[in-house]
């Protein structure tokens, strides 16, 4: 490499690529997910922002936690991306619902910019990378 520095969105693509990595091999937050699982669950994500707000949707993940749908890895992976990789929160554990919960107007639109820009490329990855039950060759 040339010794730049990579842009944003390299950086972007380069955490989505190893979040859908995690879930594939089911290593870390993923382990008792069923990978497809997660990437139905990143695929149905962004309407849900957009028709609900990021709040909503978050919470709508969250009463998923310890069901059938499972999906501890998608939550986590967005909380690391958005609030320590990209705004740089620091502090006692806190996920990407209670930061927005507690933040202003300001935070939530950010993140919710944030949110939706890296699901583009953690889409793309799941759909090269993760084999959808749904779809038929």
């Amino acid at each position: 490499m040339s010794g730049e520095k990579p842009t944003l969105d390299q950086r972007r693509a380069y955490h989505a690529w190893q979040a859908v990595q995690r879930a594939k091999n089911k290593v870390g937050k993923h382990s008792a997910q069923d990978p497809r699982q997660f990437r139905r669950q990143a695929k149905k994500l962004p309407l849900r922002i957009l028709t609900s707000g990021l709040g909503q949707s978050l919470t709508f993940l969250k009463t998923k936690k310890g069901k059938e749908e499972d999906v501890p890895g998608l939550l986590a992976e967005l909380s690391n991306w958005v609030l320590i990789e990209r705004l740089g929160v620091t502090g006692t554990p806190i996920d990407l619902l209670e930061f927005i919960i507690a933040g202003g107007a300001d935070d939530l639109r950010r993140a919710t910019e944030e949110v939706m820009v890296y699901l583009q490329w953690l889409n793309r990855f799941c759909e090269a990378e993760i084999e959808d039950d749904e779809e038929t060759c």
